[in-house]
């Protein structure tokens, strides 16, 4: 596998790590460079772990997950993108928004967003390449497009005022229908 098949796969593996982290972004204040580096660090994490994971699951593990995949990645996205639309939504919530850079939502959105990279390390076991590098490109080019879609999101923030965790949240939702649709469900 050349370096640039490699860049391609882990740019398209990124694309989902990156709505969410514009999404997490746009609905926050701004709280320094932690929600950044928390999004981006633990996305482009997950993302490398589980291209290793499918890499030595091999068939049987994948075949099982296969079938499923999709809906799981679905319904954290659902999940938490539903929590976020509640909560840009209610009134009340000026100055208290949830923070999807801790805790279990950051561990959810870390699993949905790299689903993906499962299935990807599986199919370089068929290939027979080796994943050391593919697993590191993986994730620093999600870490990075995770961080810009962090910093886009802050920019947008303001534009779109204080229901952009709203906006956020269906940005999760859409993610998680367009994953069902790319896996032939809708």
């Amino acid at each position: 596998m050349s370096p640039v098949e490699i860049l391609v796969v882990a740019v398209g593996l990124a694309m989902d790590a990156f709505a969410v982290a514009l999404g997490a972004g746009g609905g926050l204040p701004d709280r320094g460079r932690g929600v950044l580096f928390r999004l981006a660090f633990h996305f482009g994490l997950f993302q490398s772990l589980m291209a290793l994971a499918g890499w030595f699951a091999g068939a049987r593990v994948v075949g099982i997950l296969d079938h499923v995949d999709h809906w799981l990645a679905f319904g954290l996205l659902a999940f938490v993108g539903g929590r976020m639309v509640a909560a840009g939504l209610r009134q009340d919530n000026e100055g208290r928004r949830n923070d999807p850079s801790r805790g279990w939502t950051l561990v959810l959105l870390s699993v949905a967003t790299s689903i993906d990279a499962l299935a990807v390390g599986f199919s370089l076991a068929l290939l027979k390449v080796q994943i050391w590098l593919p697993a590191l490109v993986i994730g620093i080019v999600c870490a990075a497009l995770s961080a810009s879609g962090v910093r886009l999101g802050r920019e947008l923030g303001p534009l779109v005022g204080k229901r952009m965790e709203l906006v956020g949240g269906l940005v999760l939702i859409a993610v998680g229908v367009r994953i069902l649709f790319a896996h032939g469900v809708l």
